[in-house]
């Protein structure tokens, strides 16, 4: 019996990406001591992380970082430089870790007073190269080798406001669900609560890959640049959302 509803758990999670003991205890009709036994057990297997009142899948590991850079280079330069166009001589703002949101960095090494805050040290590099004032959030390396996260990047990213921020995650979904979990999702979301602006990077690719926890809404979001021309119904619920579709180099890496 504790083998059939612990199994019936990670089939649940594996289904939602995240899910809280709450839902559990509700959906499958069980005491909360039972629910947290049985995610501890999975957690134990190193199947599941609990961690913000619920459990979430053990994160899978992706292609390493360095290997990131150059996948749909072309497609994420051409979505950074669209991006760029929103920064302006004499802004502060926050870039996230994200590989497409570094193709930024290139496109905005003109601007004067500029303030860039991420948690991305090889960014940081780039750009204090050419002059531009960066701050690099502290907080554990979690995506090897230049990505920190955590907790202590959470915090100190609220300790500054931004006019914009730029982000992107390994997946969103038709309906508008931006996904996001593990060792970021704070930081992203407390980047987007200081932030004046927010922006979303994302490429057909990611279009469709429904995994980890719900991070946003695209309706939460303020643009949203992509290759991929999201449909009406959901731009029409998301009327204060401007959806901005670029064309990108149909040869791609």
């Amino acid at each position: 019996m504790a083998k059939k509803r612990i199994d019936t758990i990670l089939d649940i999670i594996k289904d939602n990406g995240y899910v809280t003991v709450k839902y559990l205890c509700e959906e499958l009709h069980y005491s909360t001591a039972t629910i947290n036994r049985d995610l501890n057990t999975l957690q134990n297997q190193k199947l599941i992380v609990r961690h913000y009142g619920g459990a979430e899948l053990t994160e899978q590991k992706g292609a390493p970082l360095v290997f990131r850079y150059h996948k749909m280079r072309p497609v994420k330069n051409v979505l950074g430089k669209r991006a760029a166009e929103l920064i302006k001589d004499s802004m502060t703002v926050f870039i996230d870790g994200s590989t497409t949101a570094q193709s930024i960095a290139k496109h905005i090494t003109h601007l004067k007073d500029l303030r860039v805050i991420t948690n991305n040290m090889n960014l940081v590099s780039y750009l204090c190269d050419f002059g531009i004032s960066c701050i690099c959030l502290g907080g554990a390396v979690v995506d090897p080798p230049y990505i920190l996260g955590g907790s202590e990047s959470a915090a100190q990213a609220r300790t500054y406001h931004a006019d914009l921020m730029f982000f992107s995650t390994g997946g969103a979904s038709t309906d508008g669900k931006i996904f996001g979990g593990g060792q970021l999702y704070d930081l992203h979301k407390t980047m987007a609560e200081n932030s004046d602006k927010t922006v979303f990077l994302v490429d057909h690719k990611k279009i469709g890959n429904n995994s980890w926890r719900i991070l946003f809404d695209v309706s939460e979001i303020d643009v949203v640049i992509s290759d991929y021309d999201f449909p009406e119904d959901l731009k029409k619920k998301a009327d204060k959302t401007e959806f901005v579709v670029v064309e990108t180099p149909k040869t791609q890496e």
